[in-house]
């Protein structure tokens, strides 16, 4: 399978060219790829496949082989490669998600390298049962809830995918979130498990933020928990509408237009290298859950 390793401020996938030649088991190839020590190294794995409503798929799998509905940092990347590798001259095009069709505007540099990506990420969902949430009320708004013990405020929030939001006053870069975040991704008040962000507010311009995603654990870097992030914020009254979002990976830009209701993303896209690899023709799932050839 010949594949390219990019990443969107850390935020690493492998991608694979589905356009002509079909993954046979992406759940499979996923965790596989992704195993860092046995595999490529990655977050998951991304095909780049055809699509009847717009100019391309992208079909998303977490590290652990579930699927993802949307990533903001993998789309980006989506857009770069097939502007790099040719299968698109459009600087402008439209990406068929679980989440719904994204636009993508492209910034390339004059040797054609695409350096940045803007994304419209489209309405944030905040009705409880569409994130979904099990909530009595409608929306999971500046809300406690008890998490190992502790109440935290959270706000709930779905960009196609979903998150919960928590505002904290200790430094994010000492919180030990290997053990607080799978407390929050199996939470019972979440049927489909949950991304969570938690975010120091330095200013009104700025936010600082770490991530738990569901199905991979903590990631340098998520787009769609960045879009999250700036939602919330606004909604909190924490900061303006704009607001550069600080990720272990990097930095993205996140607008929240509330009188369009719509969320734009720009940030940079990167590759790191593409290869081959043998994937195994049998598979056996072993006890420390990655593929290996029997």
């Amino acid at each position: 399978m010949k594949f390219v390793k990019m990443h969107g401020i850390g935020n690493d996938y492998v991608y694979v060219d589905a356009t002509k030649n079909a993954v046979a088991d992406p759940a499979r190839t996923a965790t596989f790829v992704s195993d860092r020590h046995f595999g490529i190294g990655s977050d998951g794995l991304i095909l780049i496949c055809p699509s009847e409503v717009a100019d391309f798929r992208m079909d998303m799998y977490n590290a652990d082989g579930s699927r993802g509905e949307m990533c903001g940092n993998g789309i980006r990347c989506v857009g770069k490669y097939v502007y790099e590798y040719g299968l698109t001259d459009k600087t402008e095009l439209d990406i068929e998600t679980l989440a719904g069709i994204k636009h993508l505007e492209l910034f390339a540099d004059k040797a054609g390298i695409v350096e940045s990506v803007r994304v419209d990420m489209g309405q944030p969902i905040l009705t409880a049962s569409k994130i979904p949430v099990t909530f009595p009320e409608k929306r999971m708004v500046k809300k406690p809830m008890e998490v190992g013990g502790r109440i935290y405020e959270v706000t709930c929030v779905s960009m196609g995918n979903p998150h919960c939001v928590t505002f904290v006053d200790e430094d994010v870069r000492n919180m030990d979130l290997s053990s607080i975040g799978p407390s929050f991704e199996n939470h019972q008040i979440f049927p489909k498990r949950i991304n969570t962000e938690f975010v120091n507010v330095i200013d009104r311009g700025h936010v600082r933020m770490r991530v738990w995603e569901r199905g991979s654990g903590e990631t340098l870097a998520c787009g769609t928990g960045a879009c999250a992030v700036a939602v919330a914020a606004v909604l909190n009254g924490r900061t303006d509408e704009t607001v550069d979002v600080e990720l272990l990976g990097g930095h993205l830009s996140i607008t929240f237009d509330q009188k369009t209701n719509e969320v734009y993303m720009k940030g940079p896209a990167t590759t790191v290298f593409e290869g081959e690899i043998a994937l195994p023709p049998e598979w056996e799932k072993d006890d420390i859950k990655i593929y290996r050839k029997k």
